[in-house]
């Protein structure tokens, strides 16, 4: 962002998180930032949740993303302006897209059926359903980086410890022992952690195998879908495990990839180029991102 740092803390903040979320996947919609702050979407738009075309001065998108059910097709999307305001559109049964009135905020996550802000300060703000406590982030102090699965959230904090609130059915809440962690990621029942060496821990229902990245090695990315999870390799390669009864995993063919972002049954990729690939659930069109073009690059 632009704007001019405003305390100590922000700039370490601005520091650890090296990219802006520039492409997002939903159940059935995916979004991208593209480098001029605009924004374009694709997919179900039920609810409104792709019309973004007004959008504008743009610095990062989010998209409540959610498991794989006939009832879970409501989505909305997020909106991070360079200012640090928000903007939303799409379903608000729970107030999920009530930030009209937020400020000071550095990065954003969206679940099912709430909204996440990180702030200037690194603390965090929540709007939406709070049914089994995903939105209790009031006291949340020292905040570099936060994450969105169905049912919980997931705060990194500054010294690279974890903390969590919510639905911890599977444990994927339990991550406090966790340390040296560089990015978060949730799925609908898992977490996933990246840690400063390059490799992956994960906790969580691991009944289709979303949770075995032990073995994964430079590791520079992470991204969480229902039951599947993402990994980007140093080399610009791409990891995958987890369901993939849609091919949403069938990523060991793409290079040249900068960010991955993972949906319900999809999965997406950006390319150096400011292109974007995408594999798995197409039937809302929300893989149809063949002819997207400079979509904002990482870190830039």
């Amino acid at each position: 962002m632009n704007n001019e740092i405003r305390n100590p803390f922000e700039k370490i903040l601005k520091q650890k998180r090296w990219s802006k979320d520039t492409i997002a996947a939903g159940r059935r919609h995916t979004v991208g930032l593209k480098s001029d702050g605009t924004v374009i979407a694709v997919g179900d738009n039920k609810f409104g949740q792709c019309d973004v075309s007004g959008w504008h001065d743009m610095v990062a998108v989010a998209t409540g993303n959610v498991h794989m059910a006939t009832n879970t097709g409501n989505a909305h999307t997020i909106g991070l302006k360079s200012d640090g305001t928000m903007t939303a559109v799409g379903w608000n049964k729970h107030n999920q897209c009530d930030i009209n009135d937020w400020c000071d905020i550095v990065a954003v996550a969206a679940g099912w059926r709430r909204t996440i802000g990180l702030k200037s300060d690194g603390t965090v703000v929540a709007v939406g359903r709070n049914n089994e406590g995903e939105c209790n982030v009031s006291n949340w102090q020292g905040m570099v980086a936060i994450a969105a699965g169905d049912w919980h959230t997931i705060g990194l904090k500054l010294e690279g410890t974890v903390t969590a609130v919510g639905n911890n059915r599977y444990h994927q809440c339990n991550v406090r022992e966790w340390y040296s962690i560089e990015a978060v990621a949730a799925g609908y029942l898992h977490t996933v952690g990246l840690k400063s060496d390059g490799t992956v821990t994960a906790v969580g229902q691991n009944k289709v195998g979303q949770c075995d990245v032990s073995g994964w090695r430079d590791i520079v990315a992470i991204a969480a879908g229902s039951n599947h999870t993402i990994g980007l390799q140093s080399d610009g390669t791409v990891a995958a495990v987890g369901w993939n009864a849609y091919g949403q995993c069938n990523v060991s063919d793409w290079r040249d990839i900068v960010a991955v972002a993972a949906g319900c049954a999809h999965t997406i990729g950006l390319q150096s180029d400011g292109t974007v690939v995408a594999v798995g659930d197409n039937e809302y069109g929300q893989c149809d991102v063949s002819g997207w073009r400079g979509i904002q690059l990482p870190g830039n």
